[in-house]
Formats: structure tokens, sequence, C-alpha cells
């Protein structure tokens, strides 16, 4: 699903000014992740993943793909939205503009579809989560020339780093398993840990991480099922998965005291609105709103596939990704939420620190 849920972000760039001059603290926000996050990066590689064709982009503003992984807007963009900020543009679009470096600076989405936290996943198709770090460093080096050193750690330190990343990865581990799911997912982790680090050294101090949503209810994996009932097993990997971070995250707060974040349990979100469905608005929680077949998920969304004429009643727009209604929802969850579905502090609790 290189991304299930959950559920991608950006921010009007807020700037408040100390003096006069160069004296300016802007907030921005930094995207990094899969196809739940991508805003046209992968529209820029040599891939066969790639959403820039109908019908995605059916509900979004001019009813034109984008390269976004949804009918509409996805988990980024109302990321951004409801924190006020503008949604950051992909990279590859702006990476060799005249003026990168101040474009830079009001916020860059590196989200790519297909992407994980191993290089080996979907390797070759997309840009892996240490590949979009290589490019941050590489915006990083433009910007710091741009405003000087102390004025990139005081925007960085204020700046949100956005991370929706890991369902691929558990999407491979699932058709291929060499190794037991705390074996995988403690590999995982370790390298995750390592590449929040890198960030947290180019000077990020707030991390919104926005975990995997339960990738057995994508309908990718119901659809291997008569009964079209979640993968157990799928979700088990998840939740694995989801506690690790978690913890992660907590043991780099008690490392680094400057350090502040934000977790969602996309997972835990996501199994409400399926479960008490009709009171947010969905009357179809199992089939994908644009696809074919069984459960429409047999043949992924395409110009000749099945489209529904009610994607706000859907809560999957295609085999793996959420509806923009479905990520309206869960991205409000992480936002203004509260634990147990955010913790130990909501995104908009983050913002203002």
């Amino acid at each position: 699903m290189a991304a299930l849920l959950l559920l991608p972000l950006l921010f009007f760039s807020l700037m408040s000014t100390e003096g006069v001059g160069q004296n300016v603290v802007q907030k921005s926000v930094y995207v990094f992740g899969d196809s739940l996050a991508d805003v046209g990066n992968n529209n820029h590689l040599v891939t066969i993943l790639k959403a820039n064709f109908p019908h995605n982009g059916v509900d979004f503003a001019g009813g034109k793909a984008t390269g976004r992984y949804c009918n509409g807007k996805n988990a980024a963009d109302f990321l951004a939205e409801k924190l006020g900020l503008l949604s950051p543009p992909p990279y590859l679009a702006i990476n060799s503009s005249p003026n990168n470096s101040q474009l830079f600076l009001n916020g860059v989405n590196f989200a790519s579809g297909g992407a994980g936290v191993l290089d080996s996943t979907n390797k070759g198709e997309c840009l892996s989560l240490n590949k979009q770090i290589d490019y941050f460093s590489t915006a990083y080096a433009s910007m710091v020339e741009e405003i000087g050193a102390v004025q990139a750690h005081s925007h960085f330190s204020s700046s949100i780093f956005a991370f929706l990343i890991g369902s691929n990865d558990i999407f491979a581990f699932l058709k291929n398993k060499k190794a037991t799911p705390l074996q995988f997912v403690g590999s995982l982790i370790s390298t995750l840990q390592l590449q929040l680090k890198k960030m947290y050294n180019f000077g990020a101090r707030k991390f919104v991480f926005i975990g995997t949503g339960p990738l057995g209810c994508c309908p990718a994996q119901r659809k291997q099922s008569k009964s079209g009932d979640c993968d157990a097993s799928a979700n088990a990997v998840s939740n694995l998965y989801n506690q690790a971070a978690a913890s992660l995250l907590q043991d780099m707060k008690s490392q680094f005291n400057d350090m502040s974040y934000s977790f969602f349990n996309t997972s835990l979100a996501l199994l409400e609105l399926i479960h008490d469905s009709t009171n947010y608005g969905f009357t179809e929680t199992k089939a994908a709103c644009c696809g074919l077949g069984n459960l429409n998920a047999q043949v992924a969304c395409t110009p000749v596939s099945a489209l529904c004429s009610d994607r706000k009643n859907h809560l999957f727009w295609d085999l793996y990704h959420p509806t923009e209604a479905a990520a309206a929802i869960l991205i409000s969850d992480a936002v203004y939420g509260t634990s147990p579905l955010v913790y130990p502090l909501n995104v908009r609790q983050l913002s203002v620190l």
C-alpha cells in the first residue's frame, strides 16, 4: 500500500520576525514517506509505480491526476492544511529551479510511491527513505548557504519533519517471509533508528510519525479471503511495527532532551472507522472505489477500471490507499486527537512548541 492509511503534509509558511533584515524564523514542513504522502515525486522517475493518470485525482482541484495515489488530497495535504501551512511541493519538481534554496525553505515533500525503510523494498522503482534523506542533505546544504548555519538551525528546529513509511516493507515481508515477524520488525527498526538519528543530526527536532494502518484490512489483502475478512497475520505485523516505532521515538526522546514527537496509531484509528463506519459516513469498508474484479482489488486503479459514483462513502480508494474522505478523518485524529490514537502529543500541540 505503499501506504495504507493511513495516511504524506505540509504547512503554510508561518513566519515571525525577530528584529529586522535576515533575522527570520520560518516554520515549514518536510515530508518523507511512501505513496500515502507522495504528491508527485514518482512522476519524475522511470518507474511503473505512478499515479499520474485517471481515475486518480478525479476529485482533486481541476479533476486531474497529480501523482497522488488518491481521488483527491492525501494525508500530506491534509496535515499541512490543518496546521495552516502550504502543502510542500515534490522535491524532484523543484530541485533544479534557479531559486531552489528559497523554495526549500518553504518546505519540501520527498515521499515516493513504493518507498520503504529498507533500500531493497521496490528497489529501482522509487526513492527509498535513505535516498530521500540523501536528497534532504543536498537541500540542507543549499539552505545553509542561503541563510547561514545559525538561521538554518533555527529554521529546522522550528519545523515539522513528518514520516509515513513502513507499509511497503511489511508487504514485501508478507510475500516472502525469510524471518519471523519479530526478527523482521527488529531489523526494520534498527535501520529506521539510524535514519531518524541522521535527521536529528541535520537539525530536526519535531518528529511526526504516522504509523502503518491495519494492512490486512486493505482490499488487496481482503480479496485473498473468501469471506473478505481482514488478514489477521498482516495486521499483527503492522501492530508489531507500530509498537516498535513508538518505542524507538520514546528512546530517542530520552536520549535527546531537545527532541519532541507525535506518534499516530493509524491501525487503531482505521479499525475504528471500520467498526463504526456508519457514524463516519462510510457504507463500503471492504471494496476499493477504483479497480476491477473481486472487491475491485483484482486490478489496480487505471483509466479503464470501474469507478464508484460516491467516493465519500468508500473507505478505500484502490487496493491499498484510503479515499480523500478517509484520509481527512485520519489526519484530523492525528492533529487534534488524544491517546491512545496519538501520543505523547498530538500534531497541533507539537507544532506550537
